[in-house]
């Protein structure tokens, strides 16, 4: 450890039970966990095909929060010498010494062992089970197997991010359905045109710290053209939803729109890279979030309507 790092450490000493509480809530990457619920609480709805009993709900979105927090904490624990590299990531409770290795070790166990039972008691134990797959996904088959060795890393791996979807479905019927399978492809197809871009803006922080992201490895028109090609694929798949889940005027005209919008956004990204010119992929990436919240809240809204 150097000397700025352990002078960190004893100012954390001094800073008090606040200051830690605030570390570990950094620890789960809560932003990241927002994400993940708002497509719990739609599906949820969708499944139940109106209003799910709250306290369920709630049940979900703790199990859910506890779970995605605990898969979190491990990544930074294991991810730790990375985080010191990059920018992005300097300011994390490892990094700056808020929080000891083991502690964070012993928080990520223990609220993965409290996801798994709260979901259990409180909603059934199909999505407990999923829960834990979930976590397994996330930290050892994207963080200690692909993500340092592929750039296919964050496609296979956003498999753990699809997760939340058949939590919630199960949660509501004790089962797996179609409709439920879309929505997670869905977040898979989603999850590179999200991710890459922000790959792109951060290449070298990446390229430093040794992970081969896409745009680490192949030029700016190749992480455009296959943006492009996974947002295709995204808003196809979520057309699919209109039959099988048998949804309405509203979930369609979203769809359509907002898919017609994101992939507009793709295409420019692509055609600036390709003719060298100053390309914005933090917008592609903020306008990913904004697509995806968009489709689940039309997920929410159009089992409650008439039409």
């Amino acid at each position: 450890m150097d000397v700025a790092v352990e002078s960190r450490v004893e100012s954390v000493g001094r800073i008090g039970v606040a200051r830690k509480v605030k570390a570990y809530i950094a620890l789960t990457k809560p932003r990241v966990v927002e994400l993940l619920l708002v497509t719990t609480v739609p599906t949820m709805i969708l499944a139940a095909n109106g209003i799910p009993n709250l306290w369920l709900v709630l049940a979900t979105v703790v199990g859910g929060y506890m779970s995605a927090g605990s898969a979190g904490a491990f990544n930074c624990y294991i991810d730790r010498d990375i985080d010191r590299v990059m920018r992005r990531t300097k300011n994390r409770p490892l990094v700056t010494g808020e929080l000891s290795d083991r502690e964070a070790l012993v928080f990520a166990w223990g609220l993965g062992i409290a996801s798994v039972l709260v979901l259990g008691f409180f909603t059934n134990w199909l999505a407990a089970a999923l829960s834990v797959a979930a976590i397994l996904l996330y930290v050892v088959f994207y963080t200690l197997i692909l993500k340092r060795r592929t750039p296919q890393n964050i496609v296979w791996g956003g498999v753990a991010g699809c997760m939340p979807v058949l939590i919630g479905w199960a949660a509501v019927t004790g089962s797996l359905d179609w409709a439920p399978v879309i929505l997670f492809g869905i977040i898979f197809l989603w999850t590179p045109p999200h991710y890459w871009p922000l790959s792109m803006k951060y290449r070298a922080d990446y390229k430093d710290a040794g992970v081969p992201m896409l745009a680490v490895v192949r030029g700016r028109a190749v992480v455009g053209l296959q943006v492009i090609l996974y947002a295709w694929a995204m808003v196809a798949c979520s057309l699919l939803l209109i039959p099988v889940g048998h949804m309405g005027l509203l979930y369609t005209a979203v769809s359509l729109v907002a898919g017609g919008w994101f992939l507009y956004e793709s295409h420019r990204l692509y055609n600036l890279a390709i003719r060298h010119e100053s390309v914005s992929p933090m917008r592609v990436f903020h306008g990913s979030i904004a697509y995806l919240t968009l489709i689940f809240l039309a997920v929410a809204i159009d089992p409650l309507l008439p039409f």
